[in-house]
């Protein structure tokens, strides 16, 4: 029977029929749980199966990176305890200098091209950046896959997109899904999984298929799954994985099939307080700008912040705007220190901070003020999200040629 690729991954992890609607049984890749809702799964897990077993410790891991190092009373505790509980359970935990958990999961080769992966990480369909099952789920949940090993999911149906044409510089893959997302709306993938095809897609590198896949949550969609390409697969191959990438079948049936054209798509921004309240940066009409962060899941890799320190280099941030940007993961910081890139953005008046979410989780590197107007890299723009001002979602390079002019620009 021809499937799907979200059917074809969940089939290969079940002994049920993994076909849309159906409701499986599946066993799991990876079990994970943030400093975010992690010390719920341990309180849960040390409640509800006092043997104490863990499933398969090897398979489960400990992610920091919402508040980090944590600066609450609340997260240092929690943190705590989930260190407390990985100890004794033989469980590696991931801490609060690692960066974000789901790049982390993706870079160190646990999650792969046709894997599984749980954890409490809202975001986590990221991982369909690599063909990947990933989701979201709650403490309890967690819990239950600690203990197991496996977790029951409804077999979504799926929707297929495919774009034509091409774009180019300065307009990136945080465009490109901005532009997604102004088509489909907040609920246009609710409860289905959808595939992207085309050119552009084919052309995507691994970071840009991870901001593409990050915003998945933001139209309600199970995951934004992408066809694994030869750069992906080799990738993982170097690191001595070993995986089945999953591809759709010819002819497999999907619920809708889209084409959006692309072709020579402007830079996107989304308004606050919606993501997908999406226009052209040029119809923003220059407003101004109080603060930039770049960072996140989804542009806060080592190419994203080379990108928008090459436009700020030898140049000064705007008077009176204040720049923060933190990489996603401690490998990200480090080869941007080796490199003279934070020293660059240190001379332009920027704040960097250790790796983490940062700003896009109320972490360490600070929130906006009521009135304050924000321009992000981040995936959410919810009223209160990152603070009670004002927050646009742009790419790297459009915040940062904003930061320098103090207002909405492009390069």
């Amino acid at each position: 029977m021809a499937m799907t690729m979200i059917e074809k991954i969940l089939q290969n992890h079940t002994q049920d029929k993994a076909i849309a609607g159906n409701i499986v049984w599946i066993d799991l890749d990876v079990r994970s749980a943030r400093d975010f809702a992690g010390a719920n799964v341990v309180k849960g897990f040390e409640k509800n199966f006092p043997d104490g077993t863990v499933a398969d410790p090897a398979k489960t891991f400990f992610t920091f990176d919402c508040n980090v190092p944590a600066n609450t009373i609340a997260y240092a505790e929690n943190q705590h305890i989930c260190r407390t509980f990985a100890k004794k359970h033989g469980i590696k935990v991931f801490d609060v200098d690692a960066g974000v958990g789901s790049h982390v999961m993706l870079f160190e080769g646990l999650a792969l091209p046709g894997g599984t992966v749980v954890g409490t990480d809202s975001h986590l369909n990221i991982m369909g950046a690599v063909g990947c099952f990933g989701q979201g789920m709650g403490d309890s949940d967690i819990a239950f896959a600690f203990k197991t090993g496996r977790t029951w999911f409804e077999v979504p149906e799926s929707i297929k997109i495919t774009l034509k044409g091409t774009y180019s510089y300065p307009t990136t893959a945080k465009d490109l899904i901005l532009f997604i997302l102004k088509h489909m709306g907040a609920a246009g993938g609710l409860g289905l999984s959808v595939e992207l095809c085309g050119e552009m897609i084919d052309k995507l590198t691994l970071q840009e298929r991870i901001t593409v896949a990050s915003m998945g949550t933001e139209m309600g969609t199970i995951s934004i799954m992408i066809p694994p390409n030869d750069d992906v697969i080799n990738y993982y191959k170097n690191l001595g994985k070993e995986f089945t990438p999953v591809y759709a079948d010819p002819d497999a049936k999907y619920l809708k099939e889209i084409e959006l054209n692309i072709q020579d798509l402007k830079p996107q921004i989304s308004k606050p307080h919606h993501p997908e309240d999406v226009i052209s940066v040029e119809e923003a009409g220059g407003a101004a700008v109080d603060s930039v962060f770049i960072g996140s899941c989804t542009n806060g890799s080592y190419e994203d912040i080379k990108q928008a320190a090459a436009i700020l280099k030898g140049k000064k941030v705007a008077p009176g705007v204040m720049v923060k940007v933190v990489p996603a993961t401690r490998k990200d910081f480090g080869r941007l220190l080796a490199e003279g890139i934070v020293s660059d953005l240190f001379e332009s008046g920027v704040i960097v901070s250790n790796a983490g979410c940062g700003g896009c989780a109320e972490g360490q590197i600070g929130m906006t003020g009521k009135g304050e107007v924000q321009i992000s890299t981040s995936n959410r723009n919810f009223k209160g999200k990152q603070g009670s001002g004002f927050t646009y979602l742009a790419s790297p390079v459009t915040a940062a040629a904003s930061a320098i002019a103090g207002k909405i620009v492009t390069p």
